[in-house]
């Protein structure tokens, strides 16, 4: 018969019955303390969250979406609007390139075993617009031209996506994940900024002979930060109050939001993303560009702290712009594009949206008293990674992301389980 594992507590607890005669009496008690403290430390947050494994989170999602190292930009950005996602891995023969960042994330035949394709990297629709903003870097005689007709987009669409690898750090570096990574863990590593990690299932999937345009790759499924938002929310009952209650005011206010003026030209605005890093930001009603300072503004980003927010700029947006109107799209003001993608989605892309699409697109705020919990609820509904922080009369205040929440969340769980152990030892 197999052996009950005892915590040393337990061990005591049965010499002392040894001692008084009281042997069976004192196993009893000490299994059935044994089992109370395991319950109580299975209740807490922390214990909740090593628990649970990342696989379970990978097993959700859909085969991961993918293009070959020699799709051109036009392609990939084809690909991304097609399988609405907003970010493709890019897979290469294997032998043929160190890989992003030095990685070795390999996919192999599940019946020979043999390698057949290496991913060298992560592209998305910002990655394909900051390359063709370069254009207007490299070309000073076009300066004063209109940004969309700067570029020279047939030309920087037909190369081929390898070359736009590394535009941003993220999609330089692949992340990965073992399947039996606890979330706690997990969370560790989105809460330093990591959006997005492959996680490999074992899979009968049939073999895939040819690299296809867009292929759905069997041996990986991509887990994000939002993935696991949304195992934060169908879980609120078992995380409990003591967090999630929390206000984001310590959280998301008090720093610095870099934003666009409504009237900076998109093309602009993705040069200045690309330069923060920033896969999204705020658009604040801004005045007329009237004088040479306000254009000035208008080519950069600002502090949009005490203005009102009125937009959201995103990759999502970019991606939804369609290939064939990118050209005339470039050169028009952040709002006005806004206004053509919606008008896009509401018409080509409807039958293919989702029946809450258009409550995603709406900007999503919250307010400095708003909780943890809250934020979740939101971000998960909309399906955004940030929320501007507004205040009382509707101007901007601070930035909440998933990446500060799941960090805040995270660090709360260990500071419960350290009391939890103190308590207990």
């Amino acid at each position: 018969m197999a052996q009950q594992l005892r915590t040393p507590a337990a061990e005591e607890a049965l010499l002392r019955g040894h001692a008084a005669g009281d042997k069976d009496d004192a196993v009893a008690a000490a299994v059935a303390g044994e089992s109370k403290d395991a319950k109580r430390a299975r209740a807490g947050l922390c214990g909740v969250l090593r628990e649970r494994k990342v696989v379970e989170l990978a097993r959700a999602k859909r085969r991961l979406v993918e293009v070959p190292y020699t799709a051109t930009l036009a392609h990939t950005a084809n690909a991304l609007l097609a399988a609405r996602v907003s970010a493709v891995a890019v897979a290469a023969p294997p032998g043929h390139w160190i890989g992003a960042g030095g990685s070795m994330i390999l996919e192999s035949d599940p019946a020979t075993g043999a390698v057949r394709k290496h991913y060298i990297g992560m592209v998305n629709m910002l990655d394909i617009l900051a390359h063709i903003a370069e254009a207007g870097d490299d070309n000073d005689a076009a300066a004063d031209a209109a940004p969309g007709e700067a570029v020279d987009l047939d030309r920087r669409m037909a190369v081929p996506v390898s070359s736009v690898i590394g535009h941003s750090l993220e999609g330089l570096t692949l992340w990965t994940l073992h399947p039996n990574t606890s979330v706690l863990d997990c969370m560790e590593t989105f809460s330093k900024g990591v959006h997005r990690a492959l996680v490999p299932l074992e899979s009968a999937a049939e073999n895939v002979v040819a690299a296809e345009l867009v292929e759905a790759a069997p041996g990986y499924r991509m887990v994000t930060q939002m993935d696991v938002a949304r195992f934060l929310r169908a879980r609120a009952a078992e995380l409990g109050d003591a967090i999630l209650s929390r206000s984001v005011r310590g959280v998301g206010v008090g720093g610095a939001v870099l934003a666009v003026a409504s009237g900076t030209k998109v093309i602009e605005a993705v040069r200045a993303m690309r330069a923060a890093s920033l896969a999204a930001v705020p658009v604040v009603d801004a005045a007329p560009a009237d004088d040479a300072d306000a254009r000035r503004i208008l080519l950069q980003l600002q502090d949009g702290r005490g203005k009102r927010v009125v937009e959201t700029f995103s990759a999502t947006d970019l991606r939804d712009c369609p290939v064939a109107e990118l050209q005339a799209w470039l050169g028009v003001a952040v709002a006005e594009f806004k206004k053509k993608v919606a008008m896009y989605r509401a018409g080509v892309l409807a039958a293919d949206a989702d029946e809450d699409e258009e409550r995603r697109r709406e900007m999503v705020t919250c307010s400095p008293e708003s909780t943890l919990g809250e934020a979740i609820e939101k971000a998960v509904a909309h399906h955004v990674h940030r929320l501007w922080v507004v205040d009382e009369e509707g101007l901007l205040a601070g930035v909440v992301s998933l990446t500060d929440v799941l960090r805040v969340v995270r660090e709360a769980a260990i500071g419960e389980d350290r009391e939890l152990h103190d308590i207990l030892s």
